[in-house]
């Protein structure tokens, strides 16, 4: 095994933290911003302050919240070409009022590897310059012996210059730098030690190289005296667990080890969702049709509405009237996420999670953005948004200014060649509605909310949550790239059909399955009009940009794994189609990269091994040697042996009777595949017996 790298090098000259402001609220002069640490940042610094300092913060002991500035990158030439920084979320404040920010670059959120994006595994690039991320805590105390707004105490440059070098001597270079394939299959799960092999090898070479130093401590190290430092392994694999020495403290602090793209600060995707689902399950209120927004018609759940608008690229506002700014900050990062699913990228760019009234000229020259506000008169301004979310009540309301979808050649083309499953169109002013009953659920939004919202009732947890988001908005980006095949010829968000079709190991065929041409059809009409409205956004070009980059680190390129997955999943396939597909993955997975590739599209929302193992019930001899022998390159993989181990007990006592059989040199291909037993039967009967026996 080779030797691994951290994501935070030792040596790296980047830093965890850029800058650390302080600002306060002057009774005469407003917010000012106090000191800038080590220097100061690019931008307007009363803008800065009023950002800092939200709305009715002087009413609440603390608030925060979150914003993005676009880096000039003109202010530093060598800096150019460098990838954005990492950003570790660390708060302080001090004094009435102030707020003292930590500022980092990143381009999916804090502790997004930089080397992956040296390698271009996750592209961010294309969009502009680099985002620095501020995060912002106020803190409020009152006082009655003091004058008003008078600091209770003032952060000297010292004082901040330790804070600094503390948060950047937080030491994270035991962090394992994962790939794009390992990170999706850590996010998908739910296991505390997946990859924990990655961790332990950090460790033995950070003793190696312990034990080959011969440098000693200086007289003045904290080291000095001490014995040999203990490394110990994360309880979860999930986050890697750090601290920060702040004046002799220590500070625990958890750092994501598999962040994916649009994911920035904390927040949680069940908190939304039901912030927005509870009111609407009680009381039902209907939407004011849009084509692109109300897919499932009037009463298209909520949550449907947020993630079609986003998608769309509508205007997006969340309202917080009288609540806290970290509030409706919390709500807007967690809708990026949220539209995003891991797989789509370009909405955090756009994202205002805190912003005011001050700001309404600027925020309005930004076409889809997703904002955040407490000032209540947004509400009475249709004309300002697409979509207003308010959180005080759990409603959203479409804006009645939004012109109606226009239509679409796609549309006009899918009509043509599927009348019978083309939305009708009304023939209101305006044209692109389609006809919907409250009871049509063509694109199976109804029915994935219902299994969410038992999910959450059932507390399956944040990260199940994010995994079903993450199928979701992966499954539409399929839908759409078959969509496109079918009414444009050829689409680029599937790159390397004509490899996958060319037939390699014996199987061809790209893209979402479905179960028959009817379901097809009836699918692609339910979702023509919100693919139409992604296909001209930010985020559908930058798609098409980071598949074509994904491909060419791809492992496997000659066989589509999703689709023939999806073929042993959702079709009745003859034994000679199945026979073809195991004898594919057998003979195409072989490496510890190829594994892991077909680890991301078998995960455990997913069913997990389970369709693979049905090989070993093949009729076939040498399918059920070929499946046996995938399987077990499975089990030796690091992430693969825990899929393993969620196996059902029946494909495991199937696995080692095949590999008894084998070691044995006896061959039952005779007696399984006989007529007397239609291929299957007294094999199937002996192995359940054997279960109970067992």
């Amino acid at each position: 095994m080779g030797k691994l790298r951290s994501q935070y090098p030792a040596d790296s000259t980047e830093r965890h933290v850029e800058y650390i402001l302080v600002a306060s609220f002057h009774v005469d002069r407003g917010p000012i911003m106090e000191h800038q640490y080590p220097g100061a940042i690019s931008g307007d610094e009363n803008m800065l302050a009023e950002l800092m300092l939200p709305d009715q913060a002087h009413v609440r002991k603390q608030d925060w919240t979150i914003f993005f500035l676009h880096k000039d990158n003109s202010e530093d030439d060598e800096k150019e070409e460098e990838p954005e920084e990492d950003f570790k979320e660390k708060r302080v404040s001090n004094g009435v009022n102030d707020g003292i920010d930590e500022t980092g670059k990143d381009t999916a959120g804090h502790a997004n590897p930089v080397d992956a994006m040296r390698d271009q595994e996750e592209l961010e690039g294309g969009e502009g310059p680099p985002l620095i991320y501020v995060l912002n805590l106020v803190n409020t105390k009152q006082d009655k012996a003091l004058k008003r707004l008078q600091y209770f105490r003032s952060p000297f440059p010292n004082t901040l210059a330790a804070l600094y070098d503390a948060v950047n001597a937080m030491d994270l270079t035991l962090m394992p730098r994962l790939t794009v394939l390992e990170r999706s299959i850590l996010q998908a799960s739910d296991t505390k030690d997946l990859f924990i092999e990655k961790f332990e090898q950090m460790i033995r070479q950070k003793k190696a190289e312990d034990a080959r130093s011969t440098v000693m401590p200086a007289q003045d190290s904290p080291e000095k005296g001490k014995g040999a430092v203990h490394y110990s392994t994360p309880r979860d694999t999930h986050e890697f667990e750090s601290k920060v020495i702040y004046n002799q403290i220590p500070i625990p602090i958890k750092v994501p080890t598999g962040t994916s793209v649009e994911t920035v600060g904390d927040f949680s995707l069940i908190k939304l969702i039901q912030a927005f689902s509870t009111p609407h399950a009680a009381s039902p209120q209907s939407f004011l049709p849009h084509a692109h927004l109300t897919t499932n018609g009037p009463y298209t759940h909520p949550i449907v509405v947020l993630v079609n608008a986003i998608l769309t690229q509508k205007r997006v506002i969340f309202l917080g009237h009288n609540r806290p700014s970290g509030e409706v900050a919390e709500a807007v990062l967690a809708a990026c996420a949220l539209a995003s699913g891991g797989v789509l990228r370009g909405f955090t760019r756009h994202a205002f999670p805190y912003t005011d009234l001050s700001k309404i000229d600027d925020l309005l020259n930004v076409p889809g953005f997703i904002a955040g506000v407490t000032n209540p008169a947004f509400g009475n301004h249709p004309e300002w948004w697409d979509l207003l979310c308010d959180i005080s009540t759990g409603r959203m309301t479409i804006s009645s200014k939004l012109d109606q979808a226009p239509i679409t050649d796609g549309f006009l083309y899918f009509q043509q060649q599927n009348p019978g499953y083309a939305r009708s169109i009304n023939g209101g002013s305006g044209g692109g509605l389609p006809s919907l009953s409250a009871s049509a659920d063509g694109t199976g939004d109804s029915t994935f909310i219902d299994d969410l919202l038992r999910s959450i009732s059932s507390r399956h947890g944040e990260s199940v949550v994010r995994s079903k988001w993450r199928e979701y908005v992966n499954k539409f980006t399929r839908i759409a790239a078959a969509f496109e095949e079918s009414v444009y010829g050829a689409s680029a968000l599937f790159v390397g059909a004509a490899e996958a079709d060319a037939g390699a190991h014996g199987v061809h065929g790209h893209g979402y399955v479905w179960a028959d041409d009817a379901s097809r059809a009836r699918e692609l009409g339910a979702n023509v009009w919100r693919i139409e409205g992604w296909r001209n956004t930010r985020s559908y070009y930058a798609f098409i940009q980071d598949l074509a980059a994904v491909w060419e680190r791809r492992p496997i390129r000659s066989i589509d794994l999703a689709h023939q997955h999806d073929r042993l999943r959702c079709l009745k396939l003859s034994h000679e189609d199945s026979a073809a597909i195991y004898f594919a993955l057998s003979a195409s997975v072989r490496t510890y990269d190829e594994i892991c590739q077909l680890l991301t599209v078998t995960p455990e929302s997913n069913a997990g091994l389970f369709y693979i193992s049905l090989g070993l019930f093949h009729p076939d001899i040498k399918v059920r040697i070929a499946t046996l022998e995938l399987l077990e390159r499975i089990m030796g993989h690091e992430a693969g042996r825990h899929f393993w181990t969620a196996l059902s007990r029946f494909s495991k006592l199937a696995f080692f009777r095949i590999k008894r059989e084998m070691e044995s040199g006896t061959r039952a291909n005779d007696a399984v595949g006989s007529p007397s037993d239609d291929g299957n039967a007294n094999g199937l009967d002996a192995r359940v017996r054997g279960m109970h026996l067992g």
